[in-house]
């Protein structure tokens, strides 16, 4: 293994540091009763007597000057500036110490405790005087130094493929990263409210299964040895869960991990997160108000408002939402009225449009294809597309006033699909034609195509009461909740490709400044 110069110098320093008695990974319990951000909040200049505390946190900068050194100290909550006097620290004849271990062999990036008390310095900075200091954990690799200039950073650590693969390096360097994963914590513990208000239970199903049902997608396939049969990674729950309401749950919801052999691009990793929550009794309008009431209480739990800045746009989360049928969206955008029309009417509107299509394409697959180019990039605010044509629906009740429809909406935001729901088609017979259907584009060339289910239809005989299921991307959500515009910026470790190995690692950004 290659080394940096720095990397040299701390594994040397790792070495004198065992030498002279310091152990640089104690095991034993480090205990701390204090954090950066609540002493800076409850520091009062007037408190009759000063505040002992406990805090341990990376050292993410220093200032030695002689017989006393600032450093800053960051944990989990953020920054606190540590004064340290060698007399503190090294008293007596131990003086020396002070120039070896917090001079030479203590670095940035390193990990420490400290025991002291809380002031004000002249300069302002509430801080913490240490009067103890113990090594917790010795960092081997420099930390990138982000550099300010007149309040800009510059030697920063953004390059998206660096700060994606070291997601621990770009948490530890990049402030307001850390945020975007607390706020996602607050958009499930938004949900999760909601829901269980409702009495709804949140509840698992299989990752591996037998057949990849509940969507139209490519899936991964493995295989189980003691069987010896293949499995497939999930692509969606809703066909166990719906299994769970035939059961007699009046509500069950589920937050998977989905998979999908697919592209990667901006807005679709192949690993991702998604609720579904299906409802007894329930159609698909009374989803709709459900579903917008619980994203404008999510939007106000997590940001306080309901006006979010995404990208250029400004996108209000304030139900009402809009509402269109996909045939009045297609013809608002194209001039194309799509009803009634069979698979080589829609093959030439598609070409009138300049619309690619090739032979393994039924009529759903090619009305998906106009939305998607001619319609679905022009939905910025909050709107539901409803009363999809059959073909493209195979697990959807027909629609009560046009059989040639079906009772679905999803929800379009920033010009992408939300959210995805369905009066729920609990007709076995219908069910079990639909999916015949399914297997004849499967036989075309459509490799999404969806698999025949015969347990799931096996279930729906024994009777399914009229149910209303919604599934929604948490990761297309945690990305307008907290104003991303790519997927990989609210996952903590999205998929990449192989690492390449370079000569020299890091060599621009792993540098530190002594």
């Amino acid at each position: 293994m290659e080394l940096s110069e720095q990397e040299i110098v701390r594994r040397n320093s790792l070495e004198e540091l065992r030498r002279i008695g310091v152990n640089p990974y104690p095991a034993q319990e480090y205990k701390v009763d204090a954090y950066a951000k609540e002493i800076k909040e409850n520091f009062s200049d007037e408190a009759a007597e000063v505040r002992n505390v406990s805090v341990a946190g990376r050292i993410m900068s220093r200032r030695i000057m002689g017989k006393a050194s600032f450093i800053e100290l960051k944990d989990s909550t953020g920054r606190i500036q540590i004064y340290i006097s060698r007399d503190d620290i090294c008293p007596g004849e131990n003086k020396d110490l002070y120039n070896i271990i917090f001079k030479k062999l203590l670095d940035i990036g390193d990990f420490i405790g400290i025991t002291g008390f809380v002031f004000r310095t002249q300069m302002g900075e509430i801080t913490v005087h240490a009067k103890t200091l113990t090594l917790l954990s010795k960092s081997l690799r420099p930390l990138p130094i982000v550099k300010m200039k007149d309040g800009v950073a510059y030697d920063a650590f953004d390059d998206p493929e660096l700060r994606y693969r070291r997601r621990y390096v770009d948490l530890v360097v990049n402030e307001g990263v850390k945020e975007i994963f607390i706020k996602r914590n607050k958009v499930y513990e938004s949900m999760r409210e909601y829901f269980n208000s409702k009495g709804y239970m949140e509840v698992e199903t299989p990752i591996l299964q037998s057949i990849p049902g509940g969507a139209a997608a490519r899936p991964f396939i493995t295989h189980h040895n003691a069987l010896d049969i293949p499995l497939y990674l999930r692509i969606a729950d809703e066909l166990y869960l719906k299994r769970l309401i035939v059961g007699g749950f009046e509500g069950v919801y589920e937050f998977s991990k989905n998979f999908r052999n697919e592209g990667m691009d901006r807005n679709h990793n192949p690993e991702f997160t998604c609720m579904e929550i299906y409802v007894s009794y329930k159609d698909y309008n009374w989803m709709m108000e459900f579903t917008e009431k619980m994203l404008e209480k999510i939007a106000l739990d997590v940001n306080g408002t309901t006006e979010l800045k995404v990208g250029d746009n400004t996108i209000s989360f304030k139900a009402p939402f809009r509402r269109i049928t996909m045939t009045e969206a297609i013809k608002e955008h194209t001039g194309i009225d799509i009803t009634g029309m069979d698979e080589d009417a829609l093959r030439k509107a598609c070409a009138s449009l300049g619309i690619p299509t090739d032979s393994s394409m039924g009529k759903g697959k090619l009305i998906d294809e106009i939305f998607g180019e001619k319609c679905e990039g022009t939905y910025i605010q909050p709107t539901f597309i409803t009363d999809y044509p059959i073909e493209m629906s195979p697990l959807t009740k027909r629609h009560r006033n046009n059989p040639e429809l079906t009772e679905r909406f999803e929800l379009m935001v920033n010009g992408k699909e939300l959210c995805n729901a369905y009066s729920e088609l609990n007709d076995p017979i219908d069910q079990r034609l639909r999916f015949e259907e399914q297997l004849r584009l499967s036989e075309k060339g459509d490799d999404e195509a969806m698999f025949i289910d015969n347990d799931f239809l096996r279930a729906l005989e024994y009777g399914m009461p009229p149910t209303s299921g919604m599934g929604i991307g948490m990761d297309r959500l945690v990305m307008l909740m907290t104003g991303q515009t790519t997927i990989q910026e609210v996952i903590f470790f999205p998929q990449m490709r192989p690492e390449k190995k370079a000569k020299k690692d890091e060599e621009n950004n792993e540098t530190e400044t002594k």
